[in-house]
């Protein structure tokens, strides 16, 4: 075995001594704390020992993140403002649009619908006439069948369970009368409008 020898209280260092180079190594801490540690945090290197040992480049990783997540925060503002901006162009030009089909319809139909209520529309058209039309459906919503019948044939164009309204055209497959049929399955009441223009000889409605 080998004899570990007891060290002398003169070997040891003293208490001065141990001051001494616990404020050396504090001092050493601060100067690279401030040379090199909080500069590298922000991708600045003065000294080079940042990115030789690796704190500059996980700074500069930082900072681009930091940069990436503000351009982020600031996206939904700018994306909103031209989102706004597009709204109001896009609802300038939608009501100039129905202002102008207004001005052209050939009829404007309103009518209630109680729960369970039906109600039915039909235009007389020949083969290859057309005709547009606007829903609109408040208070609730409405099933309805878009058809025609005539000389022993019938046709369905379109077809809508609980719709809140809906726009279109269709073109007439034969002579006859082509139109649609309502029910509220609601358990409130419910108001259909209805806007046509087109090629129709006649127009008949009723429960």
């Amino acid at each position: 075995m080998f004899k570990v020898e007891t060290p002398r209280i003169d070997d040891l260092p003293s208490l001065k001594q141990l001051r001494r180079s616990t404020i050396i190594a504090v001092a050493a801490a601060i100067t690279m704390l401030i040379t090199v540690v909080l500069p590298a945090e922000y991708g600045i290197d003065p000294t080079g020992v940042g990115r030789s040992i690796g704190l500059t480049e996980m700074g500069e990783i930082k900072t681009e993140l930091r940069r990436e997540s503000e351009q982020d925060h600031r996206l939904p503002a700018a994306n909103g403002e031209q989102s706004s901006v597009l709204q109001s162009i896009l609802g300038l030009l939608v009501s100039s649009a129905q202002a102008e089909a207004a001005a052209n319809w050939d009829n404007e139909i309103e009518f209630t619908l109680a729960p369970g209520e039906t109600y039915e529309v039909k235009l007389t058209m020949n083969a290859g006439d057309r005709a547009s039309y606007l829903m609109t459906v408040t208070g609730g919503r409405v099933n309805f069948d878009l058809h025609g019948h005539g000389n022993g044939q019938s046709i369905t164009y379109e077809k809508g369970r609980g719709s809140a309204g809906t726009e279109g055209e269709f073109v007439a497959a034969f002579p006859g009368g082509h139109g649609w049929f309502w029910r509220n399955r609601d358990k409130q009441e419910v108001t259909v409008g209805l806007k046509l223009k087109g090629n129709y000889s006649d127009l008949k409605q009723g429960r």
